[in-house]
């Protein structure tokens, strides 16, 4: 009974992916939605108690997919939302039209949160000691309507999983959010949690940081200029130097060829 549930759970999961309208950067399938729809899909999935795996992807994300099959593989059954300027990019070089809208994690849960029409339980895991507790209780403050815990933070371990899962499983929280970074996150979500600790899981990277104040937004010009990369690279520049300085012309190197091998694909004879 209990392969017969998952094996159905998998399979909703890949109906709320595969049915979104969808463009593909170097093999990652991303939904070409609006927030508004993606919202809705949330709630579906939410009323009708149907697995549903939510994740964001940006540049990086691309450029570790084409080059970790683990990572590849965990979210093909993800509804995949674009995050930032970089995929917009790489979807008017291969597909000439940006994305509907930029939906990256950091804004779009806040929005999700507060559009959900019923309480929701949301459990926070992952991220530093201390963080997400930090987090719970400010985000608790601005979504009083919800139930806000925090579950661990990220560093549990091998031998801390299965603790957290039976916490997990106890809780049955309607929304998971994990912070744990690319890819770990994703392969997380993807290989431990099923319906037995929630419904909906979202891979949210850095924003419990965020959320709980450790680590600054960008300034809203540099938001509204989509270059809160470059706010990001110079507050941590030791870390993060190799996804943006190296790891962006490296996307756009690895689309550009995208881009001329389907042409030449297309100037093939038939």
């Amino acid at each position: 009974m209990v392969m017969e549930a998952l094996d159905i759970a998998h399979r909703s999961t890949e109906i709320v992916t595969r049915r979104s309208p969808h463009m593909a950067i170097g093999g990652v399938a991303i939904a070409n939605v609006s927030g508004a729809e993606a919202i809705e899909r949330v709630e579906a999935a939410l009323a009708a108690r149907r697995l549903m795996r939510l994740g964001f992807i940006n540049a990086h994300c691309v450029n570790v997919a084409r080059r970790n099959p683990a990572y590849r593989a965990a979210i093909e059954d993800f509804l995949l939302l674009p995050d930032g300027v970089g995929v917009d990019i790489g979807a008017k070089l291969l597909h000439g039209r940006a994305f509907a809208e930029n939906l990256n994690g950091t804004d779009f849960i806040p929005r999700l949160v507060m559009a959900l029409s019923r309480p929701a339980t949301i459990a926070l895991l992952g991220a530093a000691p201390g963080i997400a507790e930090r987090a719970a209780e400010n985000f608790a403050r601005v979504v009083p309507q919800h139930e806000i815990v925090a579950v661990s933070d990220g560093y549990f371990g091998t031998f801390g999983r299965a603790a957290v899962l039976e916490r997990l499983e106890a809780l049955r929280p309607d929304i998971v959010l994990v912070a744990m970074g690319v890819p770990a996150q994703e392969i997380f979500i993807a290989d431990h949690l099923d319906e037995r600790h929630g419904t909906v899981f979202v891979a949210v990277g850095a924003l419990f940081d965020f959320i709980a104040g450790n680590v600054p937004r960008a300034p809203r010009l540099a938001r509204q200029l989509r270059a809160e990369w470059i706010w990001r690279l110079a507050l941590e520049p030791k870390r993060l130097f190799r996804r943006y300085v190296l790891g962006n012309p490296l996307f756009l190197r690895d689309v550009i060829l995208d881009r001329l091998r389907g042409a030449a694909r297309r100037r093939q004879p038939r």
